[in-house]
């Protein structure tokens, strides 16, 4: 089923899993509602989590574990090779200045002609190491707002008592340390709180050729609100529950680090400044030309480079 609502992309076809037909007859209904409205369905669009349902799931996975950090790591099904780095590195630190760290990683379905044995190996994977969740939304790029809506779900019910959440890239390099630090200092809020790399005044993309491009009949503003930059932010674990709910009244778009910040602005929440921004980089040239142990994060350009990334700072060989 090929479906061009929400994200209507021009010539980007975005593939669904069909919702049951009662699910799309009330999309089909509140698509004429306006979003101001209280009396707003929950299915207001397919992005919504109400629409979808883990496959593959750790339901019991905090109650266990009681943990003050989820790592929520986004990432395709078949990086393995990622998975297995963060496994290997930052993704293996179970106990940080004594306090508990999850971490998990998030799929969609498998696509393309070898889906079946893709799902399969994913399947095996899960077994082995108890730390996937997979839902029943095509995995792609135009449909990571639903993957973060997920996520997001998830967390608010599955995981409601932990203290603190991040979403981060499957291409990054963590250091724990240093973010379980900003976490346990006394001025760190601990309610109505994310922070990361801030976006100010970003000007939404109209170019057709751009994979950053959104509609105006997406977004009809001119510039997106505050928002964090999707390669990792790290938020106080009160928020998921209040970004699902907000989704119901803000109309999706496929951009959906800008999405959450739209999400906050309807709720009146607002994005804090980290007391040191310089912890939550972009990009470094390599392990040797910047201080890694004083960052929180940064894009590593391979699973290798994740590897030596945390090999420079827990001086660790290879």
């Amino acid at each position: 089923m090929n479906i061009k609502f929400p994200f209507d992309h021009d010539n980007q076809t975005i593939f669904l899993v069909p919702a049951p037909k009662a699910n799309q007859e009330a999309q089909q209904r509140a698509t004429q509602i306006s979003p101001q409205t209280t009396d707003i369905s929950l299915h207001y669009h397919v992005a919504h989590p109400s629409n979808y349902h883990f496959i593959l799931d750790e339901p019991d996975k905090c109650s266990q574990w009681d943990p003050f950090l989820v790592l929520m790591v986004p990432v395709a099904p078949n990086q393995v090779e990622a998975r297995n780095a963060i496994r290997s590195t930052w993704g293996n630190e179970s106990t940080v200045q004594g306090k508990a760290v999850l971490t998990l990683f998030v799929v969609g379905l498998t696509g393309g002609s070898d889906s079946e044995k893709a799902q399969q190996q994913l399947e095996e994977e899960s077994r082995q190491h108890r730390d996937l969740l997979q839902s029943n939304f095509v995995d792609s790029y135009f449909n990571l707002t639903i993957k973060t809506l997920a996520i997001m779900d998830w967390l608010a019910t599955r995981c409601p008592q932990a203290n603190f959440s991040m979403k981060v890239d499957s291409d990054m390099y963590i250091n724990i340390e240093n973010l379980m630090t900003l976490l346990l200092a006394p001025n760190t809020p601990r309610q109505n709180y994310i922070t990361g790399f801030l976006m100010w005044n970003q000007l939404v993309i109209r170019n057709k050729k751009s994979k950053y491009y959104v509609s105006e009949k997406l977004y009809p503003g001119p510039k997106y609100p505050t928002y964090v930059i999707g390669v990792g932010y790290v938020f106080s674990n009160d928020l998921p529950k209040k970004i699902v709910e907000a989704s119901k009244y803000v109309k999706p778009f496929n951009m959906e680090d800008a999405y959450v910040g739209t999400c906050l602005k309807h709720l009146g929440i607002k994005p804090s400044r980290a007391p040191d921004p310089s912890q939550f980089r972009l990009y470094m040239k390599d392990s040797k030309s910047h201080d890694l142990s004083k960052v929180i994060t940064t894009i590593a350009r391979s699973p290798k480079q994740i590897i030596e990334f945390w090999r420079n700072v827990t001086k660790i060989s290879p």
